[in-house]
């Protein structure tokens, strides 16, 4: 009998942030941001541990004492090297698989977790993903981002991706077509790629904290529940309509510093 893959998701968070700094600790319902990440990530069925992946400056000890407090396993690496942390933080938790989740998405679906990680290995693929850069079209809403690869690429695009881009934003070496990666793409069957539920600036936090509202501060809602809230209360889309969203070849400007 084979041995269980063992999945580890890790989710990448500082205090740093460049539009809304502190955004990762700031409260929806009573909890802060990195709570619902990471107590909605633990529910996936394929994921056996949920890892954040902080920095090791001193403006991130609270990251770590907040994982503390909530007996979440933590680990500390390099600021802007994200790829570097993330690969030494899988190392570090021997996983098989990776799951990457970013800790301003606190409306993750734990079973677009499962879909990704079911993909991947019934496709026997490098990595898997629900969303992709043009011309790839997004299907599923800002803020639902799974991606998942395995150890192995993992470990080979740490040792070869070169570009700043590519070590800040952990993934984008696999789904270069010209480094010959398998890549799955997981599709909504919908178009709901311009809608925006990540966390960036305030006007994002202010959205996120209304939806949370509309369903009751719950721990357990999917995706469609958070549609509906939406569709249903369509004023809610215009908090955030203005935000713009990062691309993933942006560096952010302290890098070179």
């Amino acid at each position: 009998m084979a041995l269980q893959k063992k999945v580890i998701c890790i989710i990448q968070a500082r205090m740093g942030s460049s539009r809304l700094p502190g955004k990762v600790l700031q409260e929806i319902c009573a909890h802060p941001m990195l709570y619902w990440v990471a107590k909605r990530a633990v529910q996936a069925k394929s994921v056996h541990e949920v890892v954040i992946a902080t920095t090791d400056k001193s403006e991130d000890d609270p990251i770590e004492q907040f994982c503390r407090s909530e007996n979440i396993a933590c680990f500390r690496g390099s600021d802007f090297d994200v790829l570097d942390r993330f690969y030494q933080t899988a190392r570090q938790y021997r996983a098989d698989i990776v799951v990457r989740l970013t800790a301003d998405c606190p409306l993750i679906d734990p079973a677009l977790i499962d879909d990704a990680v079911d993909r991947l290995e019934s496709a026997n693929a490098d990595f898997c993903a629900n969303r992709l850069p043009p011309p790839y079209p997004r299907t599923y809403p800002i803020g639902l981002d799974v991606e998942v690869v395995t150890f192995k690429a993992l470990e080979r695009a740490w040792k070869h991706a070169l570009q700043l881009y590519e070590r800040e934003h952990v993934l984008p070496y696999l789904y270069d077509p010209a480094n010959s990666f398998k890549v799955e793409l997981l599709d909504s069957g919908g178009a709901y790629g311009s809608l925006r539920w990540t966390v960036d600036t305030l006007e994002d936090l202010i959205f996120v904290r209304e939806v949370f509202k509309y369903l009751e501060c719950r721990m357990a809602f999917n995706w469609q529940d958070v549609l509906r809230v939406v569709n249903n209360h369509p004023e809610l889309m215009a908090i955030n309509a203005d935000v713009s969203h990062k691309s993933y070849n942006d560096v952010d400007q302290r890098t070179s510093k």
